[in-house]
Protein backbone atom coordinates (compact mmCIF):
# COMPACT_ATOMS: atom_id res chain seq x y z
CA UNK A 1 0.00 0.00 0.00
CA UNK A 2 0.83 3.41 -0.83
CA UNK A 3 0.69 5.16 2.46
CA UNK A 4 2.50 8.43 1.29
CA UNK A 5 0.46 9.66 -1.48
CA UNK A 6 -2.98 8.84 -0.29
CA UNK A 7 -6.24 10.33 -0.40
CA UNK A 8 -9.18 9.69 2.55
CA UNK A 9 -12.92 10.17 2.82
CA UNK A 10 -13.54 9.77 6.85
CA UNK A 11 -17.47 9.01 6.98
CA UNK A 12 -17.70 9.84 10.82
CA UNK A 13 -20.75 8.79 12.68
CA UNK A 14 -21.10 6.87 15.77
CA UNK A 15 -24.23 4.65 17.72
CA UNK A 16 -27.05 5.83 19.97
CA UNK A 17 -27.45 4.70 23.43
CA UNK A 18 -28.83 0.96 22.34
CA UNK A 19 -26.49 -1.72 20.79
CA UNK A 20 -29.12 -1.78 17.85
CA UNK A 21 -29.23 1.87 16.58
CA UNK A 22 -29.70 3.27 13.33
CA UNK A 23 -27.22 5.20 11.44
CA UNK A 24 -29.16 8.43 9.63
CA UNK A 25 -29.88 7.98 5.65
CA UNK A 26 -27.63 4.84 5.66
CA UNK A 27 -28.96 3.82 2.90
CA UNK A 28 -28.33 6.83 0.77
CA UNK A 29 -32.26 7.06 -0.08
CA UNK A 30 -32.82 10.64 0.70
CA UNK A 31 -30.73 13.75 -0.81
CA UNK A 32 -31.30 17.13 -0.71
CA UNK A 33 -29.75 20.31 -2.79
CA UNK A 34 -27.22 17.10 -4.32
CA UNK A 35 -26.14 15.93 -0.96
CA UNK A 36 -27.42 13.09 1.12
CA UNK A 37 -29.42 14.18 3.84
CA UNK A 38 -27.91 13.91 7.43
CA UNK A 39 -24.17 14.03 6.08
CA UNK A 40 -22.08 16.91 6.09
CA UNK A 41 -18.42 18.36 5.32
CA UNK A 42 -17.61 17.81 1.89
CA UNK A 43 -14.44 19.21 0.89
CA UNK A 44 -13.53 19.59 -2.33
CA UNK A 45 -11.23 16.02 -2.58
CA UNK A 46 -14.24 14.37 -3.22
CA UNK A 47 -17.52 14.65 -4.91
CA UNK A 48 -20.45 13.12 -3.84
CA UNK A 49 -23.37 12.45 -5.96
CA UNK A 50 -26.72 10.40 -6.05
CA UNK A 51 -26.55 7.28 -7.87
CA UNK A 52 -29.71 5.17 -8.91
CA UNK A 53 -28.33 2.75 -11.44
CA UNK A 54 -25.73 0.96 -9.20
CA UNK A 55 -26.77 0.29 -5.23
CA UNK A 56 -26.48 -2.43 -2.90
CA UNK A 57 -29.79 -1.87 -1.13
CA UNK A 58 -33.11 0.32 -2.04
CA UNK A 59 -33.10 2.30 -5.08
CA UNK A 60 -30.09 4.55 -5.28
CA UNK A 61 -26.24 4.82 -3.30
CA UNK A 62 -23.56 7.68 -2.64
CA UNK A 63 -21.10 7.70 -5.90
CA UNK A 64 -18.07 9.32 -4.41
CA UNK A 65 -15.67 10.69 -6.80
CA UNK A 66 -11.72 10.86 -5.74
CA UNK A 67 -10.25 13.63 -7.47
CA UNK A 68 -7.20 14.31 -5.27
CA UNK A 69 -4.19 12.73 -5.20
CA UNK A 70 -2.65 14.52 -1.89
CA UNK A 71 -4.25 13.27 1.59
CA UNK A 72 -6.63 16.12 3.21
CA UNK A 73 -9.22 16.98 5.36
CA UNK A 74 -11.64 14.98 3.29
CA UNK A 75 -14.72 14.06 6.13
CA UNK A 76 -17.63 13.28 5.51
CA UNK A 77 -19.73 12.55 9.00
CA UNK A 78 -22.63 12.80 11.41
CA UNK A 79 -22.47 12.63 15.22
CA UNK A 80 -23.78 9.66 17.43
CA UNK A 81 -22.72 7.56 19.94
CA UNK A 82 -22.03 4.07 21.51
CA UNK A 83 -22.54 2.83 25.14
CA UNK A 84 -19.91 0.89 27.17
CA UNK A 85 -20.36 -2.48 27.14
CA UNK A 86 -22.32 -2.89 23.46
CA UNK A 87 -21.54 -4.60 20.92
CA UNK A 88 -22.25 -3.11 17.53
CA UNK A 89 -21.17 -4.89 14.12
CA UNK A 90 -20.63 -2.36 11.54
CA UNK A 91 -20.69 -3.17 7.88
CA UNK A 92 -20.92 -1.36 4.62
CA UNK A 93 -21.03 -2.19 0.92
CA UNK A 94 -18.13 -0.77 -1.43
CA UNK A 95 -18.23 -1.44 -5.64
CA UNK A 96 -14.71 -0.22 -7.03
CA UNK A 97 -14.78 0.63 -10.76
CA UNK A 98 -11.08 0.83 -11.68
CA UNK A 99 -8.78 -0.58 -9.01
CA UNK A 100 -6.88 2.52 -8.16
CA UNK A 101 -8.06 3.01 -4.53
CA UNK A 102 -8.60 0.83 -1.81
CA UNK A 103 -11.26 1.79 1.03
CA UNK A 104 -10.28 0.93 4.43
CA UNK A 105 -12.99 0.52 7.47
CA UNK A 106 -12.14 3.58 10.49
CA UNK A 107 -14.13 2.50 13.62
CA UNK A 108 -12.44 4.22 16.41
CA UNK A 109 -9.27 3.30 14.74
CA UNK A 110 -8.45 2.05 11.49
CA UNK A 111 -9.60 -1.99 10.70
CA UNK A 112 -9.81 -3.58 7.66
CA UNK A 113 -9.29 -2.96 3.65
CA UNK A 114 -11.70 -3.37 0.97
CA UNK A 115 -10.07 -5.72 -2.16
CA UNK A 116 -9.77 -2.87 -4.92
CA UNK A 117 -9.32 -5.52 -7.91
CA UNK A 118 -12.48 -6.74 -7.18
CA UNK A 119 -13.88 -4.06 -9.51
CA UNK A 120 -17.89 -3.93 -10.83
CA UNK A 121 -19.29 -5.95 -8.07
CA UNK A 122 -20.43 -5.56 -4.36
CA UNK A 123 -18.37 -6.36 -1.45
CA UNK A 124 -18.70 -6.00 2.57
CA UNK A 125 -15.96 -4.15 4.38
CA UNK A 126 -16.65 -4.98 8.55
CA UNK A 127 -16.18 -5.24 11.95
CA UNK A 128 -17.59 -5.99 15.20
CA UNK A 129 -16.68 -3.26 17.64
CA UNK A 130 -17.50 -3.25 21.57
CA UNK A 131 -17.31 0.25 23.21
CA UNK A 132 -14.95 0.39 26.31
CA UNK A 133 -16.98 3.27 27.15
CA UNK A 134 -19.77 5.25 26.64
CA UNK A 135 -18.52 8.23 23.93
CA UNK A 136 -18.59 9.74 20.70
CA UNK A 137 -16.63 7.78 18.54
CA UNK A 138 -15.23 7.93 14.66
CA UNK A 139 -16.32 5.37 12.52
CA UNK A 140 -16.43 5.57 8.69
CA UNK A 141 -14.52 5.09 5.61
CA UNK A 142 -10.86 6.26 4.14
CA UNK A 143 -9.44 5.47 0.45
CA UNK A 144 -5.62 4.95 -0.08
CA UNK A 145 -3.92 5.17 -3.61
CA UNK A 146 -2.87 2.05 -5.53
CA UNK A 147 -0.73 1.47 -8.71
CA UNK A 148 -3.12 2.66 -11.78
CA UNK A 149 -4.50 5.59 -9.32
CA UNK A 150 -5.14 8.43 -12.49
CA UNK A 151 -6.54 11.53 -10.68
CA UNK A 152 -9.93 10.62 -10.37
CA UNK A 153 -11.67 7.60 -9.16
CA UNK A 154 -15.24 6.68 -8.43
CA UNK A 155 -16.48 4.05 -5.71
CA UNK A 156 -19.97 3.68 -5.20
CA UNK A 157 -20.92 3.24 -1.34
CA UNK A 158 -23.95 1.85 -0.16
CA UNK A 159 -25.87 0.21 3.23
CA UNK A 160 -24.01 1.55 6.06
CA UNK A 161 -24.78 -0.64 8.69
CA UNK A 162 -26.52 -0.67 11.50
CA UNK A 163 -29.11 1.43 9.38
CA UNK A 164 -32.44 1.07 8.78
CA UNK A 165 -33.35 -0.49 5.38
CA UNK A 166 -34.80 1.58 2.46
CA UNK A 167 -38.06 -0.34 2.29
CA UNK A 168 -36.61 -1.56 -0.98
CA UNK A 169 -34.56 -5.11 -1.42
CA UNK A 170 -31.54 -5.70 0.70
CA UNK A 171 -29.65 -6.86 -1.92
CA UNK A 172 -30.43 -7.04 -5.36
CA UNK A 173 -28.81 -10.46 -6.00
CA UNK A 174 -28.45 -13.20 -2.92
CA UNK A 175 -28.09 -11.94 0.23
CA UNK A 176 -26.00 -14.59 2.06
CA UNK A 177 -25.93 -14.53 6.23
CA UNK A 178 -22.58 -16.08 7.36
CA UNK A 179 -22.23 -16.98 11.18
CA UNK A 180 -19.12 -17.87 12.92
CA UNK A 181 -19.34 -19.63 16.27
CA UNK A 182 -15.20 -19.60 17.61
CA UNK A 183 -13.79 -22.10 19.72
CA UNK A 184 -11.14 -21.28 22.86
CA UNK A 185 -8.41 -19.62 20.66
CA UNK A 186 -10.38 -17.27 18.42
CA UNK A 187 -6.98 -15.59 16.71
CA UNK A 188 -6.09 -18.86 15.34
CA UNK A 189 -9.20 -18.92 13.07
CA UNK A 190 -9.48 -16.55 9.37
CA UNK A 191 -11.57 -17.68 6.45
CA UNK A 192 -12.20 -16.62 3.01
CA UNK A 193 -14.50 -16.64 0.03
CA UNK A 194 -13.31 -16.32 -3.34
CA UNK A 195 -15.14 -16.31 -6.54
CA UNK A 196 -14.23 -18.43 -9.36
CA UNK A 197 -11.34 -16.03 -11.01
CA UNK A 198 -9.65 -16.50 -6.93
CA UNK A 199 -11.09 -13.05 -5.95
CA UNK A 200 -11.89 -12.56 -2.83
CA UNK A 201 -15.55 -11.11 -2.04
CA UNK A 202 -15.19 -11.36 1.70
CA UNK A 203 -13.17 -12.72 4.34
CA UNK A 204 -12.44 -12.41 8.30
CA UNK A 205 -10.22 -12.76 11.26
CA UNK A 206 -8.52 -11.84 14.00
CA UNK A 207 -11.30 -12.76 16.22
CA UNK A 208 -12.04 -13.47 20.34
CA UNK A 209 -12.80 -17.23 22.03
CA UNK A 210 -15.65 -18.36 22.32
CA UNK A 211 -17.71 -15.56 20.47
CA UNK A 212 -20.57 -15.64 18.06
CA UNK A 213 -20.24 -13.72 15.15
CA UNK A 214 -23.15 -12.90 12.30
CA UNK A 215 -22.39 -11.25 9.40
CA UNK A 216 -24.55 -10.57 5.72
CA UNK A 217 -23.17 -10.36 2.10
CA UNK A 218 -24.41 -9.50 -1.34
CA UNK A 219 -22.73 -12.04 -3.84
CA UNK A 220 -23.65 -12.28 -7.65
CA UNK A 221 -24.98 -15.94 -9.14
CA UNK A 222 -22.29 -17.99 -9.23
CA UNK A 223 -20.12 -20.86 -7.85
CA UNK A 224 -18.04 -19.79 -4.64
CA UNK A 225 -15.42 -21.28 -2.37
CA UNK A 226 -15.22 -20.55 0.91
CA UNK A 227 -11.94 -21.32 2.65
CA UNK A 228 -11.54 -21.75 6.41
CA UNK A 229 -8.06 -21.81 8.39
CA UNK A 230 -6.78 -22.11 11.54
CA UNK A 231 -3.15 -21.50 12.00
CA UNK A 232 -2.63 -24.22 15.17
CA UNK A 233 -4.22 -27.25 13.24
CA UNK A 234 -6.83 -28.19 15.53
CA UNK A 235 -9.98 -26.79 13.51
CA UNK A 236 -12.54 -24.89 15.65
CA UNK A 237 -14.48 -28.41 16.70
CA UNK A 238 -14.39 -29.94 19.30
CA UNK A 239 -10.96 -30.35 21.33
CA UNK A 240 -10.90 -26.69 22.66
CA UNK A 241 -14.47 -25.46 22.24
CA UNK A 242 -17.41 -26.29 20.22
CA UNK A 243 -17.10 -23.74 17.07
CA UNK A 244 -18.60 -24.26 14.11
CA UNK A 245 -19.44 -21.99 10.82
CA UNK A 246 -22.58 -21.67 8.43
CA UNK A 247 -23.70 -20.43 5.29
CA UNK A 248 -27.06 -19.94 4.35
CA UNK A 249 -29.18 -17.91 2.00
CA UNK A 250 -32.90 -17.54 2.49
CA UNK A 251 -32.75 -19.64 5.76
CA UNK A 252 -31.46 -22.83 4.31
CA UNK A 253 -27.43 -23.65 5.05
CA UNK A 254 -25.65 -24.15 2.60
CA UNK A 255 -22.55 -24.59 3.93
CA UNK A 256 -21.58 -25.79 7.45
CA UNK A 257 -18.95 -27.12 9.19
CA UNK A 258 -15.83 -26.81 12.26
CA UNK A 259 -14.06 -30.40 12.28
CA UNK A 260 -11.09 -29.82 10.27
CA UNK A 261 -7.44 -29.60 10.77
CA UNK A 262 -5.14 -26.87 9.28
CA UNK A 263 -7.90 -25.92 6.94
CA UNK A 264 -10.99 -26.71 4.55
CA UNK A 265 -12.86 -26.07 1.76
CA UNK A 266 -16.19 -26.06 0.24
CA UNK A 267 -18.09 -24.76 -2.40
CA UNK A 268 -21.69 -23.52 -2.84
CA UNK A 269 -22.90 -22.33 -5.88
CA UNK A 270 -25.81 -18.94 -6.15
CA UNK A 271 -28.46 -18.47 -8.10
CA UNK A 272 -29.06 -22.62 -9.47
CA UNK A 273 -32.48 -24.43 -9.48
CA UNK A 274 -32.47 -25.68 -5.07
CA UNK A 275 -34.70 -28.63 -6.48
CA UNK A 276 -33.10 -30.55 -8.79
CA UNK A 277 -32.11 -33.65 -9.55
CA UNK A 278 -28.26 -34.23 -8.24
CA UNK A 279 -28.08 -38.36 -9.17
CA UNK A 280 -25.27 -36.80 -12.35
CA UNK A 281 -22.84 -35.50 -9.81
CA UNK A 282 -21.02 -35.67 -6.91
CA UNK A 283 -23.08 -34.89 -4.04
CA UNK A 284 -19.74 -34.42 -1.39
CA UNK A 285 -16.27 -33.43 -2.47
CA UNK A 286 -15.13 -33.42 1.28
CA UNK A 287 -12.61 -35.26 3.17
CA UNK A 288 -15.37 -36.78 5.72
CA UNK A 289 -15.29 -40.19 4.37
CA UNK A 290 -11.58 -40.54 3.64
CA UNK A 291 -11.00 -43.59 6.33
CA UNK A 292 -13.87 -45.63 4.70
CA UNK A 293 -11.73 -48.66 3.66
CA UNK A 294 -14.64 -51.50 2.69
CA UNK A 295 -16.18 -51.17 -0.57
CA UNK A 296 -19.52 -53.52 -0.42
CA UNK A 297 -21.37 -54.89 2.28
CA UNK A 298 -22.82 -55.04 5.49
CA UNK A 299 -18.52 -54.52 6.22
CA UNK A 300 -18.87 -51.03 4.26
CA UNK A 301 -22.30 -50.39 6.55
CA UNK A 302 -20.10 -51.17 9.79
CA UNK A 303 -17.64 -48.78 8.75
CA UNK A 304 -20.40 -45.60 7.98
CA UNK A 305 -21.70 -47.07 11.56
CA UNK A 306 -18.91 -46.15 13.31
CA UNK A 307 -18.04 -42.86 11.51
CA UNK A 308 -21.89 -41.85 12.09
CA UNK A 309 -22.16 -43.41 15.73
CA UNK A 310 -21.46 -41.09 18.17
CA UNK A 311 -23.39 -37.58 17.04
CA UNK A 312 -24.08 -34.94 19.48
CA UNK A 313 -27.70 -35.07 20.51
CA UNK A 314 -29.24 -31.46 20.52
CA UNK A 315 -32.31 -32.47 22.58
CA UNK A 316 -35.73 -32.71 20.85
CA UNK A 317 -36.73 -28.83 21.71
CA UNK A 318 -33.84 -28.05 19.36
CA UNK A 319 -35.68 -29.40 16.54
CA UNK A 320 -37.66 -26.27 16.80
CA UNK A 321 -34.62 -23.75 16.07
CA UNK A 322 -33.30 -25.82 13.30
CA UNK A 323 -36.25 -25.99 10.82
CA UNK A 324 -36.70 -22.29 11.80
CA UNK A 325 -33.20 -21.75 9.70
CA UNK A 326 -32.90 -25.16 7.36
CA UNK A 327 -36.42 -26.46 6.57
CA UNK A 328 -37.77 -23.43 5.02
CA UNK A 329 -39.36 -23.35 1.28
CA UNK A 330 -36.40 -21.63 -0.91
CA UNK A 331 -36.69 -23.94 -4.13
CA UNK A 332 -40.12 -24.13 -4.78
CA UNK A 333 -42.66 -21.49 -4.38
CA UNK A 334 -39.23 -19.55 -2.87
CA UNK A 335 -41.27 -17.84 0.10
CA UNK A 336 -39.69 -19.00 2.82
CA UNK A 337 -42.45 -20.57 4.21
CA UNK A 338 -41.57 -23.82 6.43
CA UNK A 339 -41.25 -26.74 3.97
CA UNK A 340 -44.08 -29.43 5.36
CA UNK A 341 -43.63 -32.55 3.17
CA UNK A 342 -46.83 -33.48 3.78
CA UNK A 343 -48.70 -30.70 1.99
CA UNK A 344 -46.32 -28.97 -0.67
CA UNK A 345 -47.30 -28.70 -4.03
CA UNK A 346 -44.05 -29.17 -5.77
CA UNK A 347 -45.52 -28.04 -9.51
CA UNK A 348 -47.81 -25.28 -8.47
CA UNK A 349 -48.95 -22.97 -5.11
CA UNK A 350 -49.42 -25.10 -1.84
CA UNK A 351 -53.32 -24.97 -0.45
CA UNK A 352 -51.69 -24.88 3.07
CA UNK A 353 -48.59 -22.38 4.21
CA UNK A 354 -47.02 -22.65 7.37
CA UNK A 355 -45.09 -19.56 9.09
CA UNK A 356 -41.68 -20.39 10.78
CA UNK A 357 -42.33 -20.33 14.52
CA UNK A 358 -45.71 -18.84 15.07
CA UNK A 359 -47.53 -21.47 13.51
CA UNK A 360 -45.58 -24.34 15.71
CA UNK A 361 -47.94 -26.94 16.72
CA UNK A 362 -49.65 -26.40 19.31
CA UNK A 363 -53.58 -27.59 19.01
CA UNK A 364 -54.65 -28.72 15.60
CA UNK A 365 -58.63 -29.81 14.08
CA UNK A 366 -57.47 -30.01 10.40
CA UNK A 367 -54.93 -29.72 7.75
CA UNK A 368 -53.17 -26.61 7.77
CA UNK A 369 -53.51 -25.40 11.59
CA UNK A 370 -50.03 -25.81 12.38
CA UNK A 371 -46.47 -27.45 12.07
CA UNK A 372 -44.88 -30.69 14.17
CA UNK A 373 -41.86 -32.46 14.27
CA UNK A 374 -43.03 -35.83 12.18
CA UNK A 375 -40.48 -38.63 13.32
CA UNK A 376 -40.08 -40.13 9.54
CA UNK A 377 -39.13 -43.40 11.70
CA UNK A 378 -41.84 -43.46 14.76
CA UNK A 379 -40.64 -43.20 18.05
CA UNK A 380 -42.95 -46.30 19.18
CA UNK A 381 -40.63 -48.50 16.84
CA UNK A 382 -37.12 -47.39 18.61
CA UNK A 383 -38.92 -47.99 21.66
CA UNK A 384 -40.55 -43.89 22.49
CA UNK A 385 -38.49 -40.59 23.28
CA UNK A 386 -35.24 -42.34 23.98
CA UNK A 387 -32.04 -40.65 23.06
CA UNK A 388 -30.32 -39.81 20.54
CA UNK A 389 -32.93 -41.38 18.49
CA UNK A 390 -35.67 -38.92 19.63
CA UNK A 391 -34.60 -35.78 18.25
CA UNK A 392 -31.77 -37.08 15.08
CA UNK A 393 -32.55 -34.24 12.98
CA UNK A 394 -31.52 -36.54 9.89
CA UNK A 395 -34.84 -38.48 10.32
CA UNK A 396 -37.21 -35.65 12.04
CA UNK A 397 -39.07 -33.61 9.11
CA UNK A 398 -41.31 -30.49 9.47
CA UNK A 399 -44.85 -31.55 8.74
CA UNK A 400 -48.60 -30.52 9.29
CA UNK A 401 -49.32 -31.94 12.43
CA UNK A 402 -52.90 -33.28 11.67
CA UNK A 403 -51.35 -35.29 8.55
CA UNK A 404 -48.93 -36.27 10.99
CA UNK A 405 -51.51 -37.59 13.28
CA UNK A 406 -53.09 -39.31 10.24
CA UNK A 407 -49.72 -41.14 9.14
CA UNK A 408 -49.17 -42.27 12.88
CA UNK A 409 -46.73 -44.93 13.42
CA UNK A 410 -47.99 -46.94 9.73
CA UNK A 411 -45.36 -47.73 7.71
CA UNK A 412 -44.57 -45.98 4.71
CA UNK A 413 -45.85 -47.63 1.82
CA UNK A 414 -47.89 -47.38 -1.83
CA UNK A 415 -51.32 -47.16 -1.36
CA UNK A 416 -54.35 -49.09 -3.24
CA UNK A 417 -57.41 -47.31 -1.89
CA UNK A 418 -57.10 -44.54 0.48
CA UNK A 419 -59.14 -43.40 3.56
CA UNK A 420 -57.04 -39.91 4.05
CA UNK A 421 -55.58 -37.65 0.93
CA UNK A 422 -53.68 -34.50 2.14
CA UNK A 423 -53.68 -31.24 0.09
CA UNK A 424 -50.37 -32.53 -1.45
CA UNK A 425 -51.66 -35.72 -2.62
CA UNK A 426 -49.78 -37.82 0.56
CA UNK A 427 -52.24 -40.83 0.94
CA UNK A 428 -53.13 -43.08 3.74
CA UNK A 429 -55.01 -46.56 3.07
CA UNK A 430 -54.56 -49.91 2.34
CA UNK A 431 -50.82 -51.37 0.68
CA UNK A 432 -51.25 -52.32 -2.95
CA UNK A 433 -51.10 -56.01 -3.70
CA UNK A 434 -48.07 -55.94 -5.14
CA UNK A 435 -46.25 -54.59 -2.27
CA UNK A 436 -45.65 -57.49 -0.26
CA UNK A 437 -47.68 -56.29 2.84
CA UNK A 438 -51.27 -56.55 3.53
CA UNK A 439 -52.19 -53.46 5.88
CA UNK A 440 -52.72 -49.81 6.00
CA UNK A 441 -49.73 -47.98 5.02
CA UNK A 442 -48.52 -44.27 4.42
CA UNK A 443 -47.79 -43.34 0.93
CA UNK A 444 -45.78 -39.44 0.95
CA UNK A 445 -45.54 -38.00 -2.91
CA UNK A 446 -42.72 -38.77 -5.19
CA UNK A 447 -41.25 -35.81 -4.57
CA UNK A 448 -40.23 -36.79 -0.81
CA UNK A 449 -39.97 -40.34 -1.41
CA UNK A 450 -36.15 -40.93 -1.84
CA UNK A 451 -35.36 -38.32 0.66
CA UNK A 452 -37.11 -40.98 3.22
CA UNK A 453 -35.92 -44.04 1.56
CA UNK A 454 -32.10 -42.27 2.43
CA UNK A 455 -33.35 -41.44 5.91
CA UNK A 456 -34.46 -44.73 6.54
CA UNK A 457 -30.98 -46.21 5.34
CA UNK A 458 -29.56 -43.50 7.80
CA UNK A 459 -31.45 -45.12 10.54
CA UNK A 460 -29.89 -48.77 9.56
CA UNK A 461 -26.39 -47.51 9.87
CA UNK A 462 -26.40 -45.07 12.49
CA UNK A 463 -28.19 -46.86 15.09
CA UNK A 464 -26.66 -50.90 13.65
CA UNK A 465 -25.40 -51.64 17.16
CA UNK A 466 -29.41 -51.02 18.85
CA UNK A 467 -31.78 -51.66 15.78
CA UNK A 468 -31.62 -55.57 15.97
CA UNK A 469 -33.85 -55.33 19.43
CA UNK A 470 -36.56 -52.91 17.95
CA UNK A 471 -38.57 -55.80 16.25
CA UNK A 472 -41.12 -56.29 19.30
CA UNK A 473 -41.34 -52.58 20.32
CA UNK A 474 -44.57 -52.41 17.87
CA UNK A 475 -46.88 -54.09 15.08
CA UNK A 476 -45.83 -51.82 12.37
CA UNK A 477 -42.34 -51.81 13.37
CA UNK A 478 -41.96 -55.54 13.56
CA UNK A 479 -43.88 -55.08 10.08
CA UNK A 480 -40.68 -53.34 8.21
CA UNK A 481 -38.01 -54.87 10.50
CA UNK A 482 -36.46 -58.55 9.93
CA UNK A 483 -34.73 -58.18 13.85
CA UNK A 484 -31.23 -58.18 12.26
CA UNK A 485 -28.22 -55.70 12.29
CA UNK A 486 -27.91 -56.03 8.42
CA UNK A 487 -30.01 -56.23 6.02
CA UNK A 488 -32.51 -54.40 9.01
CA UNK A 489 -35.29 -54.33 7.06
CA UNK A 490 -37.89 -56.87 5.84
CA UNK A 491 -37.81 -58.05 2.17
CA UNK A 492 -40.82 -55.90 1.04
CA UNK A 493 -39.74 -52.91 2.92
CA UNK A 494 -36.01 -53.19 1.34
CA UNK A 495 -37.18 -53.37 -1.98
CA UNK A 496 -39.28 -50.36 -1.81
CA UNK A 497 -37.50 -48.38 -0.20
CA UNK A 498 -34.33 -49.11 -2.69
CA UNK A 499 -37.01 -48.62 -5.26
CA UNK A 500 -37.89 -44.88 -4.00
CA UNK A 501 -34.12 -44.28 -3.66
CA UNK A 502 -33.54 -45.05 -7.52
CA UNK A 503 -36.70 -43.30 -8.96
CA UNK A 504 -36.61 -39.78 -6.20
CA UNK A 505 -32.35 -38.87 -6.65
CA UNK A 506 -30.77 -36.55 -4.49
CA UNK A 507 -32.12 -33.52 -4.76
CA UNK A 508 -30.60 -30.09 -3.85
CA UNK A 509 -32.90 -29.76 -0.83
CA UNK A 510 -31.30 -32.98 0.24
CA UNK A 511 -28.06 -31.95 0.08
CA UNK A 512 -28.66 -28.68 1.87
CA UNK A 513 -30.46 -30.27 5.00
CA UNK A 514 -27.76 -33.04 5.00
CA UNK A 515 -24.98 -29.96 5.69
CA UNK A 516 -27.57 -28.08 8.30
CA UNK A 517 -27.48 -31.59 9.86
CA UNK A 518 -24.37 -31.71 10.10
CA UNK A 519 -23.63 -28.31 11.45
CA UNK A 520 -26.21 -28.46 14.07
CA UNK A 521 -25.04 -32.13 15.66
CA UNK A 522 -22.43 -33.39 13.80
CA UNK A 523 -22.59 -35.94 11.52
CA UNK A 524 -23.65 -36.63 7.96
CA UNK A 525 -26.37 -39.37 6.13
CA UNK A 526 -24.00 -40.95 3.86
CA UNK A 527 -26.34 -42.27 1.60
CA UNK A 528 -27.03 -38.59 0.63
CA UNK A 529 -23.33 -37.68 0.19
CA UNK A 530 -22.80 -41.30 -1.49
CA UNK A 531 -25.87 -42.27 -3.01
CA UNK A 532 -24.16 -45.30 -4.73
CA UNK A 533 -23.10 -47.03 -1.13
CA UNK A 534 -27.17 -48.06 -0.83
CA UNK A 535 -26.61 -50.80 -3.52
CA UNK A 536 -23.01 -51.18 -2.76
CA UNK A 537 -24.65 -52.69 0.73
CA UNK A 538 -27.94 -53.84 -0.25
CA UNK A 539 -27.82 -55.10 -3.67
CA UNK A 540 -29.71 -53.50 -6.82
Amino acid sequence: MNYKNNIAILLLFAVSNYAIADVTNGSFETWSAGSPTGWSTIDSGISVNQNTSIFQEGTSSAAITVNTSTQGSTDFRQVLSVVSGQTYDFSVGIYHTEGGVKARLYIDGYQDYSNESLVNQWQQVTHRYVANSTKDISVGLRFYDTTGFDGAEIVYVDYFQPTQASGGNSCSTNEIAFSLTTDTYGYETSWTITNTSDQEVANGGSYANSTDYNENFCLDDGDYTFTINDSYGDGICCTYGNGSYDISLAGTSLISGGSFASNESKTFTLGSSGGGDRSGSDTYTGTYYDNITSQAGYALKTELHNLINEHSSQGYSALWTFYESHSLDVYFENDGSILDIYSENPTSSDNKSFTKVSDQCGNYSGEGDCYNREHSFPKSWFGGKIEPMNSDVHHIYATDGFVNSKRSGFPFGEVATATFTSTNNSKLGSATTSLGYNGTVFEPIDEFKGDLARAYFYMAARYENVVSSWQNNSVYGDAILDGSSDQVFELWQLAMLKRWHTDDPVSQKEIDRNEAAFGHQGNRNPFVDHPEYVENIWGQ
